[in-house]
């Protein structure tokens, strides 16, 4: 299974993003992270723990940018990767958030490791349905 099938749409932002632009677009959003892109690539992600740690690094957070608190080049993965790559590039970079690229290097979408753990289970459910249906010994309880 390759990895754009498991990737959601990324919500993106650029360098110049406010913090506080960025906090209320992961409010609305619902999200714990922005892509920051220039010219549709990928060039850094802020998560909302950055923007926590900005909070208590700063005196005055009202100035600073995506640029200031992002973490710059971030790991990403090709949308022809497969599933099982996913997990191993996440362990290589130590991050739970990869954005996805095309062949081009533009932004296609991001991978988040609750994708990777909904996508074992749904796995997981299905090989246990196989064993189940197999098992002579198996009853399964009503």
């Amino acid at each position: 299974m390759p990895v754009k099938t498991i990737a959601v749409e990324a919500v993106t932002a650029t360098k110049e993003t406010t913090v506080k632009e960025l906090a209320q677009t992961m409010l609305d959003e619902e999200l714990g992270d922005l892509v920051i892109v220039d010219a549709g690539r990928p060039i850094g992600i802020v998560t909302d723990r950055d923007i926590a740690l900005a909070v208590a690094q700063y005196d005055d957070v009202t100035d600073l940018t995506a640029g200031d608190v992002m973490t710059e080049d971030p790991v990403t993965i090709h949308e022809d990767a497969t599933a099982v790559d996913l997990p191993a590039a996440m362990a290589d970079g130590r991050v739970r958030r990869i954005p996805v690229v095309g062949d081009d290097g533009e932004l296609v979408g991001i991978a988040t490791l609750d994708d990777v753990v909904a996508t074992a289970g749904e796995m997981l459910k299905d090989v246990a349905t196989v064993i189940e249906s197999q098992s002579r010994e198996y009853e399964p309880s009503k």
